[in-house]
């Protein structure tokens, strides 16, 4: 008797207001890329560029001791099976690092235990540790929180410049549709795990699990995710704020033609500063600038300056914030860089 299962499918139906309200994930959600990476140390798939993470993932956990906590309590809140709870994965998280960790921290008692009762009819509940969560008890929820931190400063942090460009290069194609070309050919984009068939967007989903969600004029948030790299994912519970998270295409690098002309007019520092600036819709920050280059964040702001005098780029104050941006000169000078029959070389 064969035992291949269908696959599955989700149904996100959109109304004219849901697609107004259609926004872009406006930078790397740190509690996504929690969950991913988590499923990615538990099945073998992506290629060798995974392969190689896992065993450097693996290392750094066993040398930093917390290979026995995310063994007892991290993994088995993220399974194999088609369910993991939604408040692993709050809306808060794109907000910054800090307030996905606070918004962890905050979720109500009342909620995780129903949460993981889902879990405990879907895949069971693996450990004692998640009995314990499951509970309730104010110390395993701290414990959750700060293992989640610690696990993702160790195992997140060493691979952001890569999560931040492969995300950065979807961020930037998918702006470019919806400038161009509106929302519905931004929702044809998403494809071939995602399918625009109007009002309605098809997901491939788990094997014998089908869903259906009606917007209902909310709107719907979509984030590219590095780690997720099976079905895209939606929330379980109709009451949060909708979101569909989704593979981001592994393409390759830009050609580092590029970097080496501008390195040779800017220095290579800024030149790649430069290049992080223009890579991020919406405004890169200093703080960020410095993380993604590995300078100090005295550094970034000084080579910021020298680029903003020479008007390649343009800082915008948002709060307590600076923002950069590309400007128009900025951006050329990157194209013909990039584009050996531009005309003009460095």
């Amino acid at each position: 008797m064969s035992t291949h299962r269908p696959k599955g499918t989700l149904k996100i139906v959109f109304t004219t207001e849901d697609l107004a309200l259609t926004r872009i994930a406006n930078r790397a959600d740190l509690m996504w890329e929690m969950m991913g990476s988590l499923h990615r140390l538990q099945i073998r798939d992506g290629g060798a560029t995974m392969d190689s993470w896992r065993r450097q993932a693996h290392l750094r956990l066993t040398e930093t001791g917390l290979l026995p906590s995310v063994r007892a309590l991290l993994l088995p809140l993220a399974p194999r099976g088609p369910y993991f709870p939604d408040f692993l994965t709050p809306i808060e998280a794109q907000l910054s690092d800090e307030n996905a960790i606070q918004a962890l921290l905050d979720t109500p008692r009342a909620r995780i235990q129903h949460e993981l009762d889902l879990l405990r009819h879907s895949t069971g509940l693996a450990s004692a540790d998640l009995e314990d969560l499951a509970r309730g008890n104010p110390q395993t929820i701290a414990r959750l929180g700060n293992l989640a931190a610690a696990y993702c400063d160790t195992i997140l942090t060493p691979r952001r410049p890569a999560i931040d460009r492969i995300l950065a290069q979807e961020r930037a194609i998918l702006l470019r549709h919806l400038s161009m070309d509106g929302i519905e050919q931004t929702l044809a984009h998403l494809k071939p795990t995602i399918r625009w068939r109007p009002p309605t967007l098809e997901v491939d989903y788990p094997p014998g699990l089908d869903r259906e969600i009606h917007l209902r004029g909310r709107g719907l948030t979509l984030i590219p995710t590095y780690f997720c790299r099976a079905n895209p994912v939606a929330l379980v519970d109709h009451r949060l704020p909708p979101v569909l998270a989704y593979p981001a295409p592994h393409r390759r690098p830009p050609d580092t033609g590029a970097t080496d002309a501008l390195a040779a007019l800017l220095g290579r520092t800024r030149a790649e500063i430069l290049h992080r600036i223009a890579l991020t819709p919406g405004g890169c920050s200093t703080t960020e600038l410095a993380r993604r280059t590995g300078v100090s964040q005295a550094t970034a702001s000084e080579h910021a300056q020298v680029l903003r005098q020479a008007k390649l780029i343009t800082s915008v104050r948002q709060a307590n914030l600076m923002l950069h941006h590309p400007t128009r000169l900025g951006n050329e000078l990157l194209t013909e860089a990039r584009d050996p029959h531009s005309g003009r070389t460095l």
